[in-house]
Order: structure tokens, then C-alpha cells, then sequence
């Protein structure tokens, strides 16, 4: 099936549905794993930094596969990279189901990272290659609604699977719809992009370890609120290796990921507010429940049912603003976005005073409406800025520099709440003034953003 076919039949629902339910089940797995923490503990006989690196070890191997996905596009059909993704999630989860000890799981754990470093980046890339331009706005918006819901209801999900069933028994849930994917993709996925072969840059992909280690000191240094002799000496050699792979790429007549796209003025602007966007999103789902119980006093799971609300607009908003911006443009969508973040953060840095639960859902609401409005929509014009041979290496970018910035925002605001608290003698994470210096902090942060926005030009701006 070709290109042309795929975007005018029934095949194209198929094949995108198989899509999103692939994407949907593995950003699940991505945000649930912290509600069985405890559990976890208890059944492996580890400690809580050690349990986390079921988490932080996710999130280091996503970020190195990130950007060998458009490696991957160009050399295999994408049929046989999304039945080998969901494949290796699948093997993984099992391995999560049967693990005696922590390692096992840990190795579990790690292949379904491989997986979702590979497919995030590449559904984006697909999604945009088969879409037409001027409907990309919507198709995008509705690969928001997948990864906005997966990663609210992620948590509620398995809350409600623990508390009827022991904690394998959500994986076994994860393996049973990975199978069904596994057998609706051998039907419905098609091989729809172009491919130019290339051999893979094995000192590029060494390179890459410099991001693993950007991640790793940005996400010790948020839990610690230290960097030791240690982190220094590895941020260091991190730096190196990550500016010898920035040369590699932009020497390189063949690069593993080709950082030219950087070129594209407003390429760089749709990269810089999917980041910001995406930071003031998961440092509300971060700071906002510590907010709660801290401030407020309420339970945990008072705190973590207050961000349901905010997640359910994000949403529904997220296939809405896709086809504003097809309507509208993606400036006026984005300036809108960002200025709902800007007021958001605003609200919550001038009102110096403790604000009940329902304000704070309400700033947000706002807050993550406002993210509904810039993230998926800046992806898509970053997509509509490049030839489409180039994509896969755009949305590569977009994702790991997302991802990045993201672990970057919710170490500061730990970081900022921390020092600010001890500094003025309050207990970790109980201090009022804490969180104002985290919401001023942000706030400057989304002003930045909105001063982005400003700068996006039109598609008659870039062609003149």
C-alpha cells in the first residue's frame, strides 16, 4: 500500500488506531509504574532510590533511542520496526511478570525503554509523512489525546488494578493488549515511508552516552539537591561527549541524526516551546501534589485524584487546538497557549497566600489548557517546516530535547523548593515560600516561552 492509499481509505483509520493504541499502552506503562513503588519495594527488598531506577533507568536508555529512530525509518520498513518495538516491549513485560529478584526486572524494564525510545519519535514522524499539511493539525491533535490521557490516567489505572489484583497483574494486563496490537499490526501497519539506507554510526551512537549523562547528573542532582566530586567529573565528560556528537552530526556527510534541520529558524522555535510547554506540564503533575499534601494537608490520594480535572481538559483540548491551528494557523494557536501558561504561573507567583484546592486545580486547568494549545501544535509546525526526508530527524530532536528539558524543569523546581526551604530554616518541601519561588521561577520561564511564540512566522512569512 502506498502513500497516496493510505491517506484516502479506510486503511489509514486502521493503521493509525493500531498506532495510537500501541503508543497509548506503552505511555501508560511509562506513568503508572510510581503508584506500586511501595509495592515493588516490598516484594524485591530494595530501597526507594533503588526501586526509582525502574523509572530513571527508563527514562536514560528512552533517550538514547530517541535519536537512532530515524536511523531506523530509513533502513526497515516501518511494519517491521513497529511489530519489533511492540515485540521488544512485550518480551519485557513478561520478564517484569516472572522476575524473582530486581535485576530481572530491571532487564524487563529496560527493553520496554528501547521500545518506547523507538516508537515515540517514529509515530510522530508517520503520522506527519501520511497526513496532508493542512490536516496535520488535527491528526497530531488526537496523538496529543493519546499521550495527554495515557499519561494522566497512568497512575489512576494502576491504582485501581492494585487494588484488586497483586502488582504482576497489571503488567499482565500491559501483555495482553501489547499482544493484541501485535496481532492488529500485522494487518493494519503498512510500510509508508520513504527509506535511503545508511549504515549506522557506531561513534555517534558512542557519542550519545553524553546524553544519558546530561539526564542522569539533571535527575540525581534534583533528588540529591547536590552535585558531588562525582556528577561534576560526569557532567564534564558528558558535555564533551555530547559537543563531539553535535560536530559529528554536522560534519558528517551521512549523520546518524542530522542536526541541519537546526538551520530552520522556525524548526528552533517549535523546539523550544514543545520543551517549555512540556516542562510547565510535568512540574504541575510534580510540584502541585506536594502542594497538596505539604500545604493543604489533604491525603495522597485526595492529591493525586485534584489532577484528574486538569488532565481531562488537556484532553479534550488536544484534538480541538490541532484543527484550530489547521483553521487559525499555528502562531495564533501558539501565542493563545502560551499566554494561558503565562497567566497560569502568574496567577500562582503574584497571590502570596495559601489558595484552597479548587483554585489550584483551576490555575491548572489552565496551566495544562494552555499546554493542550502549544505542545502537539508546535510539533506539527516544527513537521511542516521541513522537507519531508528530514522529518524523522525533526521529531527525533523534538522528543529527546523535550525529554531533556523536562527531567531539566523538575529538578530545578525540587532543587529551588529544597534550597529555598532550608535557607530559611522550614522543614523539606513544607515551606509556602518554597513553592512561591518555584511558581516566580516558572513564571519567568513561560514569559521566555511567550516571547517564542511572538517570533513564530507564518507560512507566508517563510516563503517570502
Amino acid at each position: 500500500m502506498n502513500k497516496g492509499e493510505i491517506q484516502n481509505s479506510l486503511a489509514r483509520k486502521l493503521f493509525i488506531i493500531t498506532l495510537l493504541c500501541g503508543t497509548f499502552t506503552m505511555s501508560i506503562s511509562q506513568s503508572s509504574l510510581s503508584t506500586a513503588y511501595p509495592t515493588l519495594m516490598k516484594f524485591f527488598g530494595v530501597t526507594a532510590p533503588t526501586i526509582q531506577w525502574l523509572t530513571t533507568g527508563f527514562m536514560l536508555i528512552m533517550c538514547i533511542m530517541m535519536p537512532i529512530s530515524p536511523w531506523l525509518l530509513n533502513n526497515f520498513s516501518f511494519k517491521k520496526i513497529f511489530l519489533s518495538v511492540v515485540g521488544i516491549f512485550a518480551v519485557g513485560t513478561l520478564i517484569i511478570i516472572v522476575a524473582p529478584n530486581f535485576p530481572l526486572a530491571m532487564l524487563g524494564r529496560a527493553l520496554e525503554a528501547i521500545g518506547v525510545g523507538v516508537l515515540f519519535p517514529s509515530f510522530q514522524s508517520v503520522l506527519l509523512t501520511i497526513t496532508p499539511e493542512k490536516k496535520r493539525g488535527s491528526t497530531m491533535g488526537y496523538a496529543g489525546l493519546v499521550m495527554g490521557s495515557a499519561l494522566a490516567s497512568g497512575p489512576i489505572i494502576s491504582g485501581i488494578v492494585l487494588n484488586f489484583l497483586k502488582w504482576q497483574g497489571l503488567f499482565v494486563i500491559f501483555l495482553i493488549i501489547m499482544i493484541v496490537i501485535f496481532i492488529s499490526a500485522l494487518f493494519n501497519i503498512k510500510d509508508v515511508m520513504p527509506r535511503h539506507k545508511a549504515s549506522l554510526d557506531l561513534i555517534s551512537t558512542v557519542y550519545l552516552l553524553g546524553l544519558i549523562g546530561l539526564l542522569y547528573v539533571v535527575n540525581q542532582a534534583g533528588s540529591t539537591h547536590s552535585l558531588t566530586t562525582n556528577l561534576i567529573i560526569l557532567l564534564v565528560i558528558s558535555i564533551i561527549l555530547t559537543i563531539l556528537f553535535i560536530h559529528r552530526q554536522l560534519t558528517k556527510k551521512e549523520p546518524l541524526l542530522d542536526l541541519k534541520v537546526m538551520k530552520n529558524f522556525n524548526f528552533d522555535l517549535a523546539v523550544l516551546l514543545t520543551g517549555f510547554s512540556y516542562i510547565s506540564l510535568i512540574v504541575v503533575t510534580i510540584i502541585y501534589p506536594l502542594y497538596y499534601q505539604n500545604i493543604l494537608h489533604v491525603s495522597v490520594l485526595a492529591s493525586g485524584l485534584a489532577l484528574v480535572p486538569p488532565a481531562i481538559i488537556l484532553s479534550i483540548l488536544n484534538p480541538l487546538t490541532g484543527k484550530l491551528a489547521d483553521k487559525i494557523g499555528f502562531k495564533a494557536t501558539l501565542i493563545s497557549g502560551m499566554s494561558m501558561i503565562v497567566v497560569g504561573w502568574f496567577l500562582l507567583f503574584v497571590l502570596h497566600t495559601k489558595l484552597g484546592m479548587w483554585p489550584m486545580i483551576l490555575i491548572a486547568i489552565l496551566i495544562e489548557g494552555g499546554n493542550a494549545f502549544v505542545m502537539m501544535p508546535a510539533t506539527t509546525l516544527g513537521g511542516n517546516s521541513l522537507p519531508e526526508d528530514l522529518i524523522p530527524h525533526g521529531t527525533a530532536i523534538i522528543t529527546t530535547v523535550r525529554q531533556l528539558l523536562g527531567s531539566l524543569g523538575v529538578s530545578l523546581a525540587t532543587l529551588i523548593l529544597v534550597t529555598t526551604n532550608q535557607t530559611h530554616n522550614l522543614p523539606a518541601n513544607n515551606g509556602l515560600i518554597g513553592f512561591q519561588h518555584v511558581f516566580a521561577f516558572f513564571f519567568g520561564m513561560a514569559i521566555i516561552g511567550f516571547i517564542f511564540a511572538l517570533l513564530i512566522k507564518n507560512n507566508k512569512e517563510q516563503t517570502e
